[in-house]
């Protein structure tokens, strides 16, 4: 042992450990092995391991498999974690080993040498507490890793709901606020019947919505966990009610109805969950992208564009043009639906690639979803405090585009016919003039009642 490292053995042979790690060997293996993405383990997946493995100590000493002292060393490694000391310690990249091995080894190290040291004796002794031995006791990368992208994905969906949510009450709140906002529709990008900026703005919630739903509708799978399966789902080497006993645990650490799957081998062979999840999660990022398109459209101008909207501004949108102003926000959200839509592509491709008793593409896959969520989260929390709570309606804009626009001699069909109200629609869209102008000029209608009729197609769908 020098200053800098340590020297620790495994069933490779010896290998320098950095000497202040709270990590061992096969840890370090694998750091020098995977210098790949440059980033570690995400922050709810660590906790969530960490979890299992707490879980996992309580539930063999129930057993009687290990004994109180060890147990209360292990436990006691892992709250520690759990308030957020030693993070830093997990370093494995998120391109590594098939299924996990090295994160759950890295997991086994960390709490092994806490507990040890605890216990007075050193960082890389693994006396009396072994990382395989005893933090490891039951377990298998096989059941402990999917089940920790599970945990972490519960942890991170109450956030991702709630960005979701709170972006639907900002378009809602809009479209109460704008329910009698008369504008001109839109089909194929061109001129359609009367609507209301409120319909607009509250079907956009509306759908927002049904993607939290959606989100929300995935837990129950996710809780359904395979801890206890071991090694290929078969249970080797676990005590007792293991299953039982370590989900009531998890249970209990998160809040979660967790509970073990009627079938482990199945939840270690198919990752038909996560896939689910990710969909649900494609599918919002779907929706956000349309719609953030939509308010780009909108508030495009400001004098040669639609401009019936104004997002604020939150930076200077030009290195060169002086004044110029762009919708960042909803630009930043177009690009992290794109990511989203690319991790979920990532996650069909590995959901599919399992073979036999295990899906090897786990850490990768992990890794995916993670991002996807956070992202969204993020991207949504920001487009809704930046720019949809200070949305600004431009009425009078949309008041001139309603009375211009020659998709308003549709409300003509049931008093003239399709035919002579197309002949209308043509007029106003060669010569210029309003509908409600030529409707006058041919003594069907006066100004004053065309303008009440618009009113009540735009609101009510009454003509």
């Amino acid at each position: 042992m020098t200053d800098q490292y340590r020297i620790e053995k495994d069933s490779l042979g010896q290998f320098q450990v950095p000497a202040d790690a709270w990590y061992g060997i096969q840890t370090a293996r694998a750091v020098i092995n995977f210098p790949i993405s440059g980033r570690g383990p995400d922050r709810d997946f660590v906790l969530a391991h960490v979890r299992i493995k707490r879980a996992a100590a309580v539930a063999n000493r129930e057993a009687a498999w290990l004994d109180d002292k060890l147990c209360d060393a292990i436990v006691a490694a892992c709250d520690k974690i759990l308030g957020g000391e030693y993070l830093d310690q997990f370093v494995v990249d998120r391109f590594q080993a098939g299924a996990g091995t090295s994160h759950n080894m890295n997991s086994n190290e960390v709490i092994a040498n806490l507990a040890n040291v605890a216990l007075s004796g050193e960082k890389g002794v693994y006396r009396p507490v072994h990382p395989n031995d005893h933090v490891n006791m039951g377990q298998s990368t096989n059941d402990t890793i999917p089940t920790a992208i599970r945990l972490a994905a519960l942890a991170k969906l109450p956030r991702l709901i709630a960005a979701v949510k709170r972006m639907a009450d900002e378009y809602a709140r809009i479209g109460a606020e704008e329910v009698d906002t008369v504008k001109s529709g839109r089909t194929h990008l061109q001129d359609a019947v009367p609507t209301t900026l409120g319909r607009e703005f509250s079907a956009y919630a509306w759908t927002l919505r049904r993607c939290a739903q959606r989100l929300e509708e995935t837990r129950g799978a996710l809780c359904e966990i395979g801890l206890g399966g071991s090694a290929a789902g078969t249970g080797l080497n676990t005590s007792p009610n293991y299953p039982v006993n370590a989900a009531v645990e998890l249970a209990w650490l998160t809040g979660e109805p967790i509970h073990p799957a009627t079938d482990l081998a199945a939840q270690m062979q198919s990752t038909a969950d996560i896939q689910r999840l990710s969909s649900a999660i494609r599918d919002l990022a779907l929706e956000v992208t349309r719609i953030s398109n939509d308010l780009r459209l909108l508030a495009s101008g400001p004098r040669t564009g639609l401009g019936e909207i104004q997002l604020p501004p939150v930076q200077p949108g030009s290195s060169i043009m002086p004044g110029k102003v762009n919708p960042v926000m909803f630009e930043m959200l177009n690009q992290v639906c794109f990511q989203v839509l690319g991790q979920d592509a990532a996650i069909a491709y590995m959901t599919q690639a399992g073979q036999l008793e295990l899906n090897v593409m786990m850490p990768a896959m992990g890794s995916a979803l993670f991002d996807a969520m956070d992202w969204l989260t993020n991207g949504l929390n920001a487009a809704t405090e930046f720019n949809l709570q200070c949305l600004k309606v431009d009425r009078e804009r949309c008041k001139e585009f309603l009375h211009i626009s020659c998709g308003l001699a549709t409300l003509l069909n049931g008093q003239i016919g399709y035919a002579a109200a197309a002949e209308i629609a043509k007029e106003s869209e060669k010569s210029g003039k309003p509908v409600r102008d030529i409707v006058a000029a041919r003594g069907l209608m006066a100004v004053d009642a065309f303008d009440e009729l618009v009113l009540k197609a735009a609101r009510d769908g009454v003509v």
